[in-house]
């Protein structure tokens, strides 16, 4: 899916707004009301409408000049944090139940074996059978060997045989699945610290990144997720899954804006290439329909 189609919910909204060519006060009015609807925050609005608005109000202008002043001082924001994801070493991942956290593995795994990495997953998520046998699938696809666990072992040590595997066998990049976990979940929350800190005994420099899937559907709630696993795990990159099926996609640049973390994926679709590395420019212009 094109990023394009992939916004499109949220992009449409923008291109109903425009009927008439004048940069009026009213027309400020609806664009801002729109960059908040999207998830963007009061505050980031704000100072988009003022920056486009400067010297132009009560102008004529067209619909697509307007798109793009939006799409520049969206993409100007997000510049900072679109990162691509480190492609060597211990990368773990991590999320609240269903934001596609297992799928995106997969399709890292894809992606970095077709670039011409050595690529290995570990399900660490060895309490819910469904998961490892998820991964498993999405390994056999990718043609990428995968270290599982016996059903109810302790997850820490899962990741410890895969750094030694991988260790041992030359892998560019390990990718380790962690049970989907509720951030409001203090123990849950304590076993990924266990997780993090048995890897770091075998590796100091590890984990090389912390991978934080959020679902952009959730909205908001992705602010308060991101908080929680940013404190207990020390998250330092997220990627920003199901774009697609919210109006609110915004919410990508509230997420940059307050917790100044790299951004290093988006899906806009559920096939492989519909994972897609982030790019401030082409994600500002599609979120608002710009050409």
């Amino acid at each position: 899916m094109s990023l394009f189609s992939g916004l499109f919910k949220t992009s449409s909204r923008f291109t109903e707004v425009f009927t008439k060519k004048r940069l009026d006060a009213e027309t400020l009015e609806t664009l801002e009301e729109l960059l908040i609807m999207a998830d963007m925050g009061a505050a980031t609005a704000a100072s988009i409408i003022a920056e486009i608005s400067a010297g132009r109000v009560d102008k004529d202008i067209d619909e697509d000049e307007i798109k793009l002043l939006l799409a520049d001082a969206i993409a100007k924001r997000l510049a900072p944090y679109a990162t691509p994801l480190t492609d060597k070493g211990c990368v773990v991942v991590v999320g609240v139940n269903g934001n596609g956290k297992t799928t995106t593995i997969g399709k890292l795994a894809a992606s970095n074996k077709a670039s011409g990495k050595k690529v290995m997953l570990a399900a660490a998520d060895t309490f819910r059978a469904a998961a490892v046998e998820q991964l498993m699938e999405w390994a056999k696809r990718a043609d990428v060997p995968c270290v599982t666990g016996s059903e109810n072992s302790d997850p820490a040590a899962v990741a410890y045989t895969a750094m030694e595997r991988a260790k041992k066998e030359n892998i560019d990049i390990l990718f380790i699945d962690t049970a989907g976990r509720l951030h409001t979940k203090d123990n849950l929350m304590a076993e990924l610290a266990k997780i993090l800190k048995t890897i770091k005994k075998f590796d100091e420099s590890a984990p090389h990144a912390v991978i934080q899937v959020l679902d952009a559907t959730t909205g908001q709630n992705a602010l308060s997720q991101a908080a929680a696993f940013k404190d207990t795990a020390g998250v330092t990159g997220l990627i920003v899954t199901k774009l697609d099926g919210t109006a609110k996609a915004g919410v990508v640049l509230a997420l940059a804006e307050q917790f100044k973390l790299p951004i290093h994926a988006i899906g806009v679709g559920e096939g492989v290439d519909d994972l897609q590395p982030f790019d401030a420019a082409a994600f500002a212009k599609a979120l608002v329909g710009a050409k």
